[in-house]
């Protein structure tokens, strides 16, 4: 049996936050979500404001919050690139000042924390498949650097807490995520790609198409994040959590084409400055660790998705 505890869900209204809240609110835990509504949005959360073991916040990270917590899953952070490119300044201040407040809220209760952060760490990779263990490839001073940067600065920010105050830490670094609540305009390629096909629109590839990405279904991160917090060890590196099944963007496209039915043809754009040729997790950390693996192939995430994206996109 589960025991009960109060966690507090940063960015809890948001695409991963709000499955997050959801998992937890089922598994009988006094779940708090605290989300300042930039990108998460109260639609993804509404049918869990009547439940007892849920409360909701708005209120912004990069300021203090003081609450009484055991667990502390710090998600707050715009995480594609119109979103985050929007406020580079805000978006750089929600990853120090928020991995501050949480930190230091985690050092106050004794709670166990978690960072979620981010395969951008890699920046564009000279390593293929990408371990804990590399350092990255990341330009300091481009247009991703506050999303980047600012998720390297975090990671800092929770060892040295570790080291320095004993904080109870875990580091997940998130590879391509998607699947239902993921914004129809976050700029991301799933949503992109399957909102373009079902209003029958041209569907955007960037480059050549060639670049590569690795997909994980929500479900299996979700799964990832809980079992991480459950261990009884702190891991004394990030770990790595994505599918390693890697798909070009010219692939990704037609499957969804070829899934939702659509008509739609690509067009091709200029691609984006720093924008990652491959990426792809080398998880044998977290399998090893963990006995972690994801079990939803593509294929059906996408359907799931686009049942999804069917019922709010018009």
């Amino acid at each position: 049996m589960i025991s009960q505890k109060k966690i507090l869900v940063t960015g809890g209204a948001g695409f991963l936050g709000s499955h997050l809240c959801d998992v937890l609110v089922k598994r009988g835990h006094d779940v708090i979500c605290l989300d300042n509504l930039f990108t998460g949005s109260k639609r993804n959360i509404e049918h869990l404001l009547g439940e007892l073991n849920f409360e909701f916040i708005r209120h912004d990270i990069t300021l203090p919050i003081y609450l009484e917590v055991d667990e502390i899953y710090n998600l707050a952070c715009p995480a594609s690139p119109i979103h985050y490119q929007y406020d580079p300044v805000q978006t750089l201040k929600t990853s120090v000042h928020g991995a501050i407040n949480v930190l230091g809220l985690a050092k106050r209760t004794g709670a166990r924390v978690l960072q979620a952060s981010t395969s951008e760490v890699y920046g564009d990779p000279s390593v293929h498949p990408q371990p804990e263990s590399y350092w990255g490839n990341v330009n300091p001073i481009g247009i991703r650097s506050c999303y980047d940067e600012g998720k390297r600065c975090a990671e800092t920010l929770f060892f040295d807490y570790h080291r320095q105050h004993q904080v109870d830490i875990r580091v997940a670094r998130i590879f391509n995520t998607y699947g239902p609540k993921m914004h129809p305009s976050d700029g991301r390629v799933v949503s992109n790609f399957i909102v373009q096909a079902l209003l029958q629109e041209p569907i955007t590839v960037y480059g050549e198409g060639v670049q590569t990405r690795s997909f994980c279904f929500v479900d299996d991160l979700i799964d990832g994040f809980l079992g991480l917090m459950q261990t009884d060890f702190t891991p004394s590196t990030p770990l790595n959590f994505g599918n390693p099944i890697e798909i070009s963007m010219i692939e990704l496209a037609e499957l969804v084409i070829e899934k939702t039915g659509s008509s739609s043809r690509l067009i091709f754009k200029d691609l984006p400055a720093d924008d990652p040729k491959q990426r792809k997790p080398d998880i044998s950390a977290a399998k090893n660790l963990l006995g972690w693996f994801p079990s939803v192939g593509l294929p059906e995430g996408l359907d799931r998705t686009i049942e999804y994206f069917r019922s709010i996109v018009r």
